[in-house]
């Protein structure tokens, strides 16, 4: 075919002005085909510009050595195929072509090296569902091993041959990348080279050779790997040492190896953490493809209020713009008057059942392609008569017929039996009843079939007709009827089948009326979004339309015709089963499962019954092309029209194109491929017509892409890589008139260059969708308008959602869909397209051709691509990765636009529409409700989201004294508060040191009872009186006395219980300082062990104090294994001390002097140890009994850990010194029985108690299911036991349980209050009588371990809800609840009597207003007096103990507590009557984090990912060189893992503006938590960056 330069003379006028560029139209002329030579040439111009750029590259990516198209595949002497015959239209346009396109596009990337995403072997082997990996294909393992290889394919090996693909260190190859993004991945696909690598390497692929996949082999790759000392993957599967159930309460401390790692290769980076060499280097890549951004940078600029703006697109005014004129509507041909036209179909029927009954109508064809039975017009007639008698008269209920005419019945039949949906069909229009064809559900959640039932129901639907043999194959409910499906009306089945139906009486006849407007049929469509609407179609609309097609398509009666099409709708419908009985044709129906079996069946069969027309889509003309190999005796000579009803598809030109060349030889001509569009509403739009009516030749464009993505027509301009070839989809139909709109707001006429939505006017289309106005207004009643805004026309016109443009000679050209269309950033792109290249790129190697999924998702208020595409099952992970990182770089050269998410899934694993292809909606709602279960994926984020907020730039310095001068004028009271002043509150235990107090009670009240402990069974475990606990200290001190010196540090190694507390005391006896260390975990030595090393090193303790048992474990051969047990100092245990007591007490000279230590490991890892002072201790003790109202009366619960804090001064302090009696309830022991504290405090009707949030956690979860069960039980079921043995002991337990005591329940934290924990708490235990006002939580920090406490008296603690977007500046901004953006915040109960509180800037260190977030700093007597540590950098964090303002009050010494939070005054009034502060705790400095200029609070980030998706039980983030790391854990099957990649990155940026860097998912119980139940997040990145977390998948999004 040649491809002339067509003067602009003979295009259409309006189209040749505005087009300022040649039009290069081809149009088919019988001189001859394009020579080889021509071709060569085309082709060498199309990619000169590229060729320098290529001449560098890896032989492999030489276009001559790349696998050709799968349409060229498919030819094999189409290219040496000189002598062609003539008209032959050439294939290679559409696909050689955009091939080549493709590959000169990835020729240009370079220098670009990727991070791949990392698997755990489990999931690898999960993911390959289909089939065992081949044994010359790299396996999983392999796969893991290939990571680490360092050998290299250099760039002059030549090609060879056809092997599999090298599997290359993906490091070290080099891909040109645009700086967009769009990740490049390692090696070009090249089929041959062999990775020149070591003997070791070649050792282990033989190793993998037999890829059984099993575990043996596995491990032996894994130590055959290990050997090399190579850097361990990310992912790799580093052993677990034990299975821990429980969340390891790390104890461990940053610093201390968790397990060693002999081969690591460990480097430092800027902050000095030592990092494995593996990680590094990926997030180094990461890095470096985010470095040079190909996207103009954000124009930077500074809104000095929170308003964070993001970023609006603004249009390129460099962009193409349509020039051309305005269009006018285009008329079809009129409609030829037909003298004996019948007045209806039900007429046509009548007509031929009754003058030509033998005449064949319809031949049904089985699995194997054998005619099965042929339907003559006199039995379509007869057996029509006989169902719509039967429907009218014999089906009733309670004597009411239950069909009235005008009623809808839904005909649910199966694609092999087009016969039983003829009669139905005709039946129902015979009986005036409405069919609604729908398609057989099979299973009980098909695709879909919810949104049919919502059109059935909404069509009031209540009788279904099918076969007998369907109706036996649906689902059936226990009754035995058919089971009623998601989202369906209940409906009655009724069998067609012979003999259900009864023959009518002699003397009745159907109605058989003129063709009126009352609706003939619905037929139903499935929008963008996955809804599914029914379009009504009018007796005379249907009339018309089979008039319209009889006329263009030139039909004649007795005419044969086969059709590939599903028959009850669209075209297969109009073709095969309205028009072909108006013309009393012959339909040959080829069944879906046939075409399955035998994509040759339906040529096959034109050949047979000498077919004059055939309806197919390209997807049939393709698969044909597949098979035709073995098939040399098939003629196609008799077809006239061969219509592609599909040709409205962008690439049906290939398909099309491909099928001619070869089936030409076998007597197909050109002329008769007939490609038409057709929409559901608008019925045919326009087709190609046959050769014989005399028409113009078909034309082909070649269009820019840019400009299209513009809207704009622009032929074949500069950017010949981008462009797309579309063929013409002929003329209008008869009768019709079409005009093109644009497709947003109102409809104005198009100009002749411009794309826009065709629209039709004519008899022949859909009316109404059924039930909907409002849209059936927008769509079939448009009134388009021209520029000056006069409507064109009084008839209202039907949106066709066909987007195109009219060309010369009247043709029509449809370049996409409304369905397909997504808009990114203002550009238009259609998803067919984006396909088209997806799958150019080494189509048939790694994906299903025909299994790709493109659409858009709405992430942060612009539209975003995601590819989804099923993986055959032997792509290894290597080459899947590269082939995605090539899609998206292909994407992002012929599209100019990024991908936000590439998807691979198993094969067979997407939901498939009725026939075959992809269900769109279904698959993007499986995709945003994380249900896609994808098994590789490859976010690009960075590359897409171009309207981020602008970064914040700090204002220049601000003086804190112009602050406070602000603030003042703001009239925004400077923020400082403070609790009750002690001196004026009377207390008469002046003792200046806790262990007089002890001496004193033990004397006073001997046998006051002062501790009780339970045990795990509720039962007392030991207690202790006042003078019980003094005589035990007493024998401490003595045995301390003879051997310890006075200041010695004591470490106490002991279980929580008496003993910790009696040696406390014995210690303070002695004038020994004592150390509390929680002890370590005898099942979890390895990690708990090194960090009571290092506290006992630390703290210089001389001598630990311990039990036996524990002495043992200390010095045990598994402790050996974790530390240098040889180093422990002098270990005594207490267990059976002498009775004796010490010659005299130790007095300490002043009450400044030291009296304990108090060792934490803080949440950002740094393990701290504070000095108390006898003071600061006395003082705690006095504050918290004033606020408590703690007396000897008293009894208080406590279920906390005893070793620092607020937990260790309630358990061995506070009792001491106010004399209450505390009931201990150690944390550990609610493992095994949850129920335990609660009953506690019920059994000794305590009013007072404290827990932490880890407790609280266990009540919620261990109990929250039970009270509800008790509730049900108290108030329904008093007699009715019926629940599992466990839940009836927590019964009996929690039975009896009454909370209605409890006056207050404080949680001790350091930490923003955790709300929602707090809130399900007091929701859950109401039932119990738990007051909703009685839970409140604390606040202390490393400097002053109580600042607040709720304590007995005093208003409620209060909630407000502020501003996130304000937090993140530094500001607060209080809105109201449910507002977007809106964070609630608990007060962290009452500052304690004695304690200031101001609010600082963290810069300069001035006071700050109201409005405003900082530090919080305490000022109190209670506060400690520094650390204690043993690198002597004391001086480096010495203002964290005394500070002062930098303005205002100067002389106050502060501490710096390290918490970021602000004051509010509220409306209450405390005990004096003054206005209460309220101090709102948001979060540690330490783990806030800065990115883009903000302050980001993990906890947040943190809140919105787990409410991503309901298989994330925790989550904890953290950054790594500007790289925000999302850790998520996974509460299922690791095949979700990978859904929740895009679910983490979606929900960050959408709540938080934030991109994600990489999201780690891990097993249950990986992110450490302390003992006080928060997150240790830096403990969890060194975890990360050396490789110790063993994840299931680590994504790197580019």
């Amino acid at each position: 075919m040649t491809h002339l330069s067509v003067p602009l003379s003979s295009l259409s006028l309006s189209l040749s002005l505005c087009l300022s560029v040649p039009l290069y139209f081809s149009v088919s002329v019988c001189t001859g085909d394009i020579t080889q030579k021509g071709y060569e040439k085309k082709r060498g111009k199309l990619l000169a510009p590229y060729i320098p750029q290529i001449q560098g590259v890896d032989p492999s990516l030489q276009i001559d050595n790349r696998i050709q198209a799968s349409s060229q595949a498919l030819l094999p002497g189409s290219k040496h195929n000189k002598t062609r015959a003539a008209n032959t239209r050439d294939e290679r346009f559409r696909s050689d072509l955009h091939t080549e396109a493709v590959q000169a596009a990835l020729a240009k990337y370079k220098e670009r090296k990727m991070p791949m995403p990392s698997k755990r072997r489990s999931v690898l082997v999960q993911s390959s569902v289909e089939a065992c990996t081949p044994p010359a294909t790299s396996s999983a393992s392999e796969d893991e091993g290939s990571l680490r290889r360092q050998g290299r394919l250099p760039t002059s090996v030549p090609y060879q041959g056809h092997g599999h693909p090298a599997v290359e260190h993906w490091f070290n190859r080099v891909i040109q990348g645009s700086s967009t993004s769009s990740s490049a991945s390692s090696t070009s696909s090249h089929p041959g080279g062999r990775s020149a690598t070591t003997t070791n390497t070649t050792a282990h692929a033989a190793l993998n050779a037999n890829a059984a996949a099993t575990a043996l082999a596995n491990l032996m790759a894994h130590t055959q790997l290990d050997n090399h000392s190579a850097p361990p993957d990310v992912t790799g599967l580093s052993e677990r040492s034990s299975l821990h159930v429980e969340r390891p309460q790390v104890a461990s401390v940053r610093g201390v190896s968790r397990g060693y790692n002999h081969h690591t290769s460990v480097m430092e980076t800027a902050d000095g953490v030592p990092v494995n060499s593996r990680v590094s280097s990926k997030i180094q890549q990461l890095l470096n493809t985010l470095k040079r951004p190909k996207r103009p940078p954000l124009r930077e600029f500074f809104v000095d209020d929170f308003e964070e703006l993001l970023d609006v697109q603004q249009p390129d005014p460099n962009q193409p713009k349509p020039e051309g004129q305005q269009m006018s509507p285009l008329e079809g041909e009129p409609l030829g008057v037909v003298t004996n036209w019948p007045p209806s179909l039900p007429a046509a029927l009548q007509r031929w059942g009754t003058t030509q009954p033998k005449s064949p109508c319809l031949t049904a064809l089985d699995n194997a392609g054998k005619p099965v039975y042929t339907l003559t017009y006199g039995k379509l007639w007869t057996r029509s008569q006989k169902l719509a008698y039967t429907l009218l008269n014999k089906l009733s209920t309670r004597n009411e017929p239950l069909l009235m005419p005008g009623d809808r019945v839904a005909l649910v039949f199966p694609n092999n039996d087009p016969v039983m949906f003829m009669v139905a069909f005709y039946g129902c229009l015979l009986a005036e009843l409405v069919p609604v064809p729908i398609e057989v559900p099979l299973t009980r959640k098909d695709a879909g079939s919810q949104q049919i039932g919502f059109l059935l129901g909404s069509c009031g639907v209540t009788l279904a007709l099918t076969t007998d043999a369907c109706q036996k194959g649906l689902p059936k409910a226990q009754t035995g009827e058919v089971a009623t499906f998601k989202g369906w009306p209940r409906l009655l089945w009724f069998v067609t089948d012979g003999k259900h139906v009864v023959k009518p009486p002699k003397d009745w006849h159907p109605p058989l009326r003129e063709a009126s407007n009352d609706i003939a049929y619905i037929e139903y469509k499935t929008s963008k979004e996955g809804s599914t609407m029914g379009i009504t179609v009018s007796h005379s609309a249907m009339l018309a339309h089979c008039h319209a097609l009889t006329q263009a398509c030139g039909y004649t009666e007795a005419e044969t015709i086969t059709n590939v099409l599903d028959f009850k709708r669209e075209a297969g419908l109009w073709h095969g089963v309205l028009t072909s009985v108006m013309n009393r044709m012959h339909v040959i129906s080829i069944p879906y499962s046939l075409m399955k079996v035998n994509p040759l069946s339906w040529i096959q069969k034109v050949h047979t019954f000498k077919a004059r027309v055939a309806v197919v889509k390209s997807r049939d003309m393709h698969w044909s092309l597949l098979a035709q190999r073995d098939q040399r005796d098939i003629s196609l000579s008799s077809l006239r029209m061969l219509i592609v009803a599909d040709g409205a598809n962008p690439w049906s030109i290939s398909s099309c194109d491909a099928f001619l060349n070869v089936f030409q030889a076998r007597g197909l001509r050109p002329e008769v491929i007939c490609p038409c569009a057709s929409s559901s509403e608008a019925m045919t739009v326009a087709i190609r017509r046959p050769p014989e009516m005399g028409v113009p030749p078909p034309g082909k464009a070649v269009l820019s892409m840019s400009g299209l993505s513009h809207s704009v027509i622009r032929v074949d301009t500069e950017e010949k890589l981008s462009v797309l070839t579309v063929q013409d989809v002929g003329q209008v139909m008869p009768g019709a008139v079409v005009c093109v709109v644009r497709v947003e707001g109102t409809p104005y006429l198009c100009q002749t260059d411009e794309v826009g939505e065709i629209c039709v006017s004519s008899g022949s289309t859909g009316v109404a969708y059924y039930g909907l106005p409002g849209m059936t207004k927008n769509v079939f009643e448009t009134i388009p308008v021209t520029s000056s805004g006069v409507p064109i026309s009084d008839r209202p016109f039907t949106r066709t959602s066909l987007l195109g443009f009219v060309g010369p000679d009247s043709l029509v050209f449809v370049v996409g869909k409304m369905d397909g269309l997504m808009v990114v950033s203002g550009r238009r792109h259609n998803a067919d397209d984006v396909v088209a290249t997806a799958l150019a790129v080494e189509p048939m190697k790694f994906v299903y051709r025909g299994r790709i999924a493109v659409f858009s998702v709405s992430v942060l208020h612009d539209e975003r691509i995601v590819v989804v595409a099923e993986q055959r099952p032997d792509a290894s992970e290597e080459d899947s990765f590269q082939w995605m990182s090539r899609v998206l770089q292909a994407i992002d050269s012929i599209h100019q636009v990024g991908v936000y998410c590439l998807a691979l899934v198993p094969a067979n694993t997407l939901p498939k529409a009725p026939l075959g292809g992809i269900h769109i909606s279904d698959t993007k709602q499986r995709f945003l409700e994380g249900s896609l279960h994808p098994c590789n994926v490859l976010m690009c984020p960075h590359t897409c989201v171009t309207n981020l907020p602008k970064p914040r730039q700090k204002q220049p310095e601000v003086g804190p004294a112009s602050m406070i001068v602000g603030n003042l004028v703001a009239g925004k009271r400077i923020a400082q508060a403070c609790g009750r002043d002690v001196a004026q509150l009377e207390d008469n235990d002046q003792f200046l040191y806790i262990q007089d107090v002890l001496q004193w009670r033990a004397q006073a009240t001997p046998d006051h009872p002062l501790f009780l402990v339970l045990n795990a069974k509720g039962t007392v475990a030991s207690t202790a009186s006042c003078l019980q606990l003094h005589k035990r200290a007493e024998r401490v001190a003595a045995a301390l006395m003879g051997r310890l010196n006075t200041g010695d540090h004591v470490a106490l190694v002991y279980p929580p219980g008496i003993d910790l507390i009696a040696t406390f005391y014995g210690c303070l006896y002695a004038g020994c300082v004592p150390v509390t260390v929680r002890p370590p975990h005898p099942q979890n030595l390895a990690t708990t062990l090194p960090t009571v090393k290092m506290i006992v090193e630390v703290s210089k303790s001389v001598c630990i104090l311990t039990t036996q048992a524990i002495m043992k474990l200390l010095k045990s051969k598994e402790a050996a294994a974790a530390v240098d047990i040889k180093s422990w100092p002098m270990v005594l245990d207490t267990d059976d001390l002498p009775r004796k007591k010490s010659a005299q007490m130790y007095k300490p000279p002043t009450p400044e002097m030291l009296a304990y230590l108090d060792f934490s490991v803080s949440t950002t890892g740094i393990l701290a140890g504070v000095k108390m002072s006898h003071t600061a201790t006395s003082a705690l003790c006095r504050s918290i009994k004033l606020q408590c109202e703690l007396y000897p009366s008293r009894q208080i619960a406590i279920c906390l850990d005893p070793y620092c804090g607020l937990g260790f001064a309630l358990w061995c302090l506070c009792s001491v010194y106010s004399g209450h009696q505390s009931i201990l309830v150690p944390p550990l022991e609610l493992e095994s029985n949850a129920s335990l504290w609660l009953a506690a405090v019920s059994q000794y009707k305590v009013r007072v108690t404290f827990c932490s949030y880890s407790v609280m956690e266990m009540c919620t979860k261990g109990l929250g299911s039970q009270t509800e069960a008790l509730r049900v039980s108290f108030h329904k079921l008093q007699h009715f036991h019926s629940f599992c043995s466990l839940c009836c002991l927590c019964h009996s337990v929690l039975r009896n349980v009454n909370l209605s005591c409890v006056r207050t329940c404080m949680v001790v934290a350091e930490e923003r209050p955790r709300i929602a924990l707090t809130q399900s708490f007091s929701k859950i235990f109401k039932d119990l009588g738990l007051s909703p006002r009685a839970v409140s939580t604390t606040f202390g920090c490393r400097v002053n371990v109580a600042i607040c406490l709720q304590g007995t008296a005093g208003p409620d603690p209060t909630t407000v809800y502020v501003d996130m977007r304000a937090l993140r500046h530094d500001r607060v901004r209080l809105v109201e609840r449910g507002s977007p953006h809106s964070l609630p915040l608990m007060e962290s109960g009452k500052i304690l009597p004695g304690v200031k509180v101001i609010i600082a800037n963290t810069e300069t260190k001035g006071p700050l207003g109201d409005s405003h977030l900082g530090e919080i700093w305490v000022s109190s007597p209670h506060n400690a007096t520094g650390y204690y540590t043993v690198y002597g950098e004391e001086a480096l964090h010495a203002d964290h103990f005394n500070t002062k303002l930098s303005f205002g009050d100067t002389q106050t010494v502060w501490a710096r507590t390290g918490y970021l939070g602000f004051l509010r005054r509220t409306e209450l009034t405390d005990a004096s009557g003054e206005r209460h502060d309220a101090l709102y705790v948001v979060g540690s400095l330490d783990e806030t984090l800065e990115l883009r200029g903000m302050r980001y609070h993990p906890i947040d980030i943190e809140t919105s990912v787990i409410r991503s998706h309901k298989s994330i039980a925790e989550c904890a983030v953290f950054t790594w060189t500007n790289l925000l790391v999302v850790v998520v854990e996974l509460e299922g099957s690791e095949q979700e893992a990978l859904d929740l990649v895009a679910l983490v990155t979606n929900v960050v940026l959408e709540e938080h503006y934030l991109i994600v860097g990489v999201v780690v998912v891990v097993d249950p119980g990986v992110i450490p938590i302390n003992s006080r139940g928060e997150k240790q997040r830096m403990h969890l990145r060194d975890g990360f960056l050396a490789d110790q977390l063993d994840p299931i998948y680590v994504a790197y999004n580019m």
